[in-house]
């Protein structure tokens, strides 16, 4: 049986996996000053960078669904990583355009990835580690957001920022190599299981995996449009989209408002813009316990306020960016943990649950590839960042709202 498949390997591998889900695409942030003076480019298309990560996210989940189907698991997020790799050698190459290509075809595997790693921890580990192993995925996605953030800028003084970019592609090889031992193994494996009359339970395993992975996209049956009728739907997708547009809004362009109006160098800048990444760490841990002895609608409130206080903090004393970064990196990591609360709190079905996190997750990823580049343009019409920030502050409000309101109508139920 799969499960008996040493399990340290599948979770360091996992581990491994998703120190490349993020940091690729955090890693060019702290050096974006640098790469639009070399390449030429404005805010506007400087932004567009993070962006297409953010939209391959959006659209690519029903092929990804569809990659794992056909190849199973393991080979998929073999893919995954090797596109991650493929990415950043492209982005390395001389060109605007090149960087923008490599930065799609990371956002195109990394979303199989996204999709890959929740069937492979339920599927190979045990069940009394599941948990664990999610919490811990969680976290090392940020530690390599975190990571990147810090080392980039030393590494490109020392480097050249290409070469600094190119440097990250360590993590994508070190993956590939522990993926395709596991792969080795597993295939052997099945062998013997085959060999032994298990056929029957490795078909149950690949018919499970179908059933993770088949709902994506919406599933279409004749109950969709009952679902996409209830108002819970949307409202947590406004919250979803508000949110993650703030987040990669704020990861693109965080280095670069420190380093425009504090004064400090670039590799200061990067550091504490880092706590946006690192803090995260701290805000999924705690959200359960928010919502143990808060609440969810208190909760959801304690959650607007920091974001309200990362953007008034960032307008009115830039000097202390650490601190808001820190208000918002626990907004930002909790806040995710409310809204998937709430979502499988209300869907009635597997199916239903499935539908309604497609429409959260696509609608959602659609509006937050807007963000960077809105705020760059806001950046370059007007000269500074009140106004980009001002327009955050906005966003702030409806993420606010549409979370309490989220959250009454999940908690008024039970």
């Amino acid at each position: 049986m799969i499960r008996r498949s040493a399990p340290w390997l599948v979770l360091v591998g996992i581990l491994v996996a998703a120190l490349n889900l993020r940091a690729p695409i955090i890693a060019l942030t702290p050096v974006l000053p640098e790469i639009m003076a070399d390449l030429g480019i404005g805010s506007a298309s400087a932004g567009l960078l993070t962006t297409a990560p953010v939209v391959m996210f959006a659209l690519m989940t029903p092929l990804a669904a569809l990659v794992i189907r056909r190849a199973g698991p393991e080979l998929a997020l073999l893919i995954a990583l090797g596109g991650v790799m493929i990415g950043t050698l492209v982005r390395a190459l001389p060109g605007f355009g090149s960087m923008l290509t490599g930065m799609v075809i990371m956002g195109a595997t990394i979303t199989v990835g996204n999709v890959v790693i929740p069937v492979i921890i339920r599927r190979d580990l045990p069940p009394e580690r599941t948990a664990v192993a999610t919490a811990a995925y969680t976290a090392t996605l940020n530690v390599g957001s975190l990571l990147t953030a810090l080392a980039t800028v030393p590494l490109a003084q020392a480097t050249g920022w290409s070469a600094a970019l190119l440097i990250w592609g360590a993590f994508t090889v070190i993956g590939l190599a522990l993926w395709i031992v596991h792969i080795a193994r597993t295939r052997s494996w099945r062998s013997a299981e085959r060999s032994s009359g298990e056929a029957s339970e490795t078909r149950a395993t690949r018919s499970d995996v179908a059933s993770i992975t088949g709902p994506l996209p919406i599933v279409v049956d004749s109950r969709v449009s009952t679902t996409l009728r209830r108002p819970i739907v949307w409202l947590l997708m406004v919250a979803f989209a508000s949110q993650s547009t703030v987040y990669y809004a704020m990861s693109t362009w965080l280095p670069t408002i420190v380093l425009d109006t504090t004064g400090l160098d670039a590799a200061a800048a990067g550091a504490l813009a880092s706590l946006f990444q690192g803090v995260a760490i701290v805000g999924a841990v705690i959200a359960p316990l928010l919502l143990r002895y808060l609440g969810a609608v208190y909760s959801a409130l304690l959650l607007g306020a920091c974001f309200v206080v990362m953007v008034v903090g960032m307008l009115i004393a830039p000097e202390l960016a650490g601190v808001w970064a820190s208000f918002g990196a626990i907004t930002h990591s909790s806040g995710f943990v409310l809204i998937f609360t709430g979502l499988v709190r209300v869907s009635r079905s597997d199916a239903e649950a499935a539908t309604m996190s497609a429409v959260v997750q696509g609608g959602g990823y659609l509006f937050a590839a807007l963000g960077a580049p809105m705020m760059g343009a806001l950046r370059e019409a007007s000269g500074g960042w009140q106004l980009p920030l001002l327009v955050v502050a906005g966003i702030v409000l409806v993420y606010t709202a549409s979370l309490v309101s989220a959250m009454l109508t999940v908690f008024r139920r039970r």
